[in-house]
């Protein structure tokens, strides 16, 4: 028996790392009212590495490859994201744009692995494709042209690393999550001073109480180490064009999350675009399976 191309043992664990992910945007949020946005992203890297890469032995993969993924990961992606939700796009909203990167993902496993589209996934992405250019169309206020672009700059992102997760195999996942998070902390670390400055970072550090260091270690934790081990420990197994559409599920927990906690507001606009992504990721999962089951028939 499988589920959308998973066993459903590992359908379950998919489905676990994106409700982690998408409940993470309300974290996310709460830490950046304390906290500049580099530095967030730099002791969330910080906390990933230590002290487990003194426990955990270097996975057996090229140094560039850990290099690669930490910095795609963890500036890319964190960096380019955090500093997007502090004031330029709504948390709810940010769950949802990052989901182009099941777009790029499955466009670079086509161009670099050959992987193929059976023609109905070519109709999933398009109303994924639908949902994000709705909410291209509604910017303003909570969400700003600039926030937007720099969330699908952090869904390439995410797609770059996927690719790498691919590549690199089975391995450790959480050895390699922790070991490459080595290479995101210093551009983090350095890129918070040069332009959030020392005085800032200082205060903000001085500031923080328990609630913001547990924001802290939850991103270390629950969403760098299990969320990124997991997710590779799929892409390693599955097709990229199994796995990365799960992913369409965190704006449901996201947005959700951001209603229920942040009081964020949910217009009909919204809702649409929501409704066509997850759509989307609906066709996608059991679309394929459908339609191999008429091939027969129709040849």
């Amino acid at each position: 028996m499988t589920i959308g191309g998973f066993s459903p043992r590992a359908f379950l664990l998919a489905l676990a790392v994106v409700a982690v992910w998408g409940t993470n945007f309300v974290v996310i949020r709460l830490g950046l009212d304390a906290l500049p946005p580099l530095l967030f992203a730099a002791l969330r890297f910080a906390l990933a590495v230590v002290p487990l890469v003194f426990f955990l032995k270097r996975p057996p993969v090229p140094l560039r490859e850990l290099a690669l993924y930490g910095l795609y990961i963890g500036v890319g992606q964190f960096g380019l994201l955090f500093i997007a939700m502090d004031g330029l796009i709504a948390p709810g909203l940010a769950s949802l744009v990052v989901q182009a990167q099941v777009v790029f993902t499955i466009g670079l496993a086509m161009r670099g692995t050959g992987e193929r589209l059976v023609p109905v996934q070519y109709a999933a992405l398009a109303l994924a494709g639908g949902g994000l250019a709705i909410i291209m169309g509604h910017t303003g206020g909570a969400t700003t042209p600039l926030g937007v672009v720099l969330v699908l700059g952090a869904a390439l992102s995410w797609s770059l690393g996927n690719r790498i997760s691919r590549r690199i195999g089975r391995v450790d996942m959480l050895a390699f999550v922790v070991w490459s998070s080595l290479f995101a902390v210093p551009p983090l670390f350095a890129l918070a001073f040069a332009f959030e400055g020392a005085p800032r970072i200082t205060s903000a550090l001085a500031a923080a109480g328990p609630g913001v260091w547990a924001a802290v270690v939850w991103q270390a934790v629950g969403n760098t180490m299990f969320g990124y081990g997991a997710w590779g420990w799929l892409l390693a197994r599955y097709p990229a064009s199994s796995v990365a559409p799960m992913a369409l599920l965190v704006p449901v927990f996201g947005m959700g999350a951001a209603a229920w906690w942040l009081h964020e507001p949910l217009p009909g606009w919204k809702l649409a675009a929501a409704a066509l992504i997850i759509g989307g990721l609906a066709v996608n999962l059991f679309g394929p399976r459908l339609f191999a089951r008429r091939a027969p028939i129709s040849g």
